[in-house]
């Protein structure tokens, strides 16, 4: 099977594939990657460790920081403990969550709410939300120009000349 035969038939079961995750199988966020093929991925628990991207998704698809992936635990890696299955789209997620499936924990409301720090554990501020705040900084770098507004005299004037 030559190359793009091959690409063509790993972007298909990519793309064209709405399976649910097998069981073993689990879906977790990309939270960085980490070069070598290797990306820190997060469960819906909370858990961090490594997953590795296999040699026919390589330079076919690319990963970035927030998607969605499907993987399965591997024994024998002491850092990297699962392989990527699949990369899941748009569409795909939508299905997963259409059938239950999806776990709360990567619901965007979930994950809004829990990314602000309680007022409780911010330090005590001075200022008050009532006073004016500062005037904003003018860019020096930038031609100041005022405008000036004709009125219908003026114009009218100018045109009879």
């Amino acid at each position: 099977m030559s190359k793009a035969t091959k690409r063509k038939h790993v972007v298909k079961e990519i793309l064209d594939d709405f399976s649910l995750p097998k069981e073993g199988e689990q879906i977790v966020k990309v939270v960085c990657s980490k070069g070598n093929n290797l990306h820190e991925v997060m469960t819906a628990e909370g858990d961090l460790f490594l997953a590795s991207m296999p040699t026919k998704f390589r330079k076919i698809f690319w990963i970035k920081r927030g998607d969605y992936v499907v993987v399965e635990p591997i024994d024998e890696g002491y850092k990297v403990k699962a392989e990527i299955v699949s990369v899941l789209y748009k569409d795909r997620i939508k299905y997963i969550k259409e059938e239950g499936q999806w776990p709360q924990a990567f619901d965007k409301k979930t994950a809004i709410s829990v990314a602000y720090i309680p007022e409780d554990l911010l330090p005590p501020s001075d200022d008050s939300g009532d006073e004016d705040t500062a005037p904003m900084v003018v860019n020096s770098n930038r031609v100041q120009l005022e405008y000036q507004e004709e009125s219908e005299e003026e114009t009218d004037k100018e045109e009879e000349s």
